[in-house]
């Protein structure tokens, strides 16, 4: 029996969720990419590249260890497999990471601008600042030292400048449940922008009881 069966297939629900709602772009992409960390191993579940989600099967996602050593699975692991490893060497509190290609969240990583906090019940998950990774050319070591020194900030969303976006959770549904609260955020940021009048954001009372309540 295959041990990785259930996280495999959390990864596929995950992925085609993601890809109806157009989280990847369109029915027919493979961009972006999806892991769940196994507990209590330096092994992760990740989607292969270049296969198209809605065609997925779990003995089509990738297992590997830490070292980037497939463990199961024919295909190759997404090209980003080293960004999802140093988040996780990185935060031993995040057990799974979705990088999408949202609309409204690229938005802001192509005008390289992070997303203040604005709503108290989005920071409480999230976090008080949406803050941009800068920019590195996808499956680069320079990518994801990039990454790792952003996400030390203790929060579950983040920028990638010129790319997607990072979400990041103590398991699958709650990194799922991010990149949602982080769309639903950008778009309100976006249109609030568009406006032309003055953005108000969270008071620093309530940032600070976020970031308390959030144990930072």
């Amino acid at each position: 029996m295959d041990p990785y069966l259930q996280p495999r297939k959390d990864v596929i629900d995950c992925c085609q969720w993601l890809c109806r709602h157009g989280y990847f772009g369109s029915l027919l992409s493979a961009g972006g990419n999806v892991s769940v960390r196994i507990p209590d191993q330096p092994v992760l579940v990740i989607t292969p590249s270049g296969k198209p989600y809605m065609e997925l099967v779990p003995e089509e996602i990738c297992v590997v260890d830490f070292d980037l050593n497939p463990i199961a699975g024919d295909l190759a692991p997404s090209i980003e497999t080293g960004m999802h490893v140093g988040i996780y060497q990185s935060r031993a509190d995040v057990g799974a990471v979705v990088h999408t290609h949202q609309a409204y969240a690229s938005i802001f990583a192509l005008i390289n601008q992070a997303i203040p906090a604005l709503f108290d019940e989005v920071a409480l998950s999230i976090g008080e600042t949406v803050d941009v990774v800068p920019y590195a050319l996808s499956g680069t070591p320079e990518l994801v030292e990039n990454v790792k020194r952003t996400v030390v900030n203790r929060c579950n969303c983040f920028i990638m400048q010129n790319h997607g976006a990072l979400n990041l959770g103590r398991n699958l549904e709650k990194a799922w449940k991010h990149a949602e609260l982080l769309e639903k955020t950008a778009q309100a940021y976006y249109y609030a922008l568009t406006t032309g009048k003055p953005v108000t954001t969270l008071p620093e009372e309530t940032v600070q009881l976020v970031r308390e309540l959030r144990g930072q």
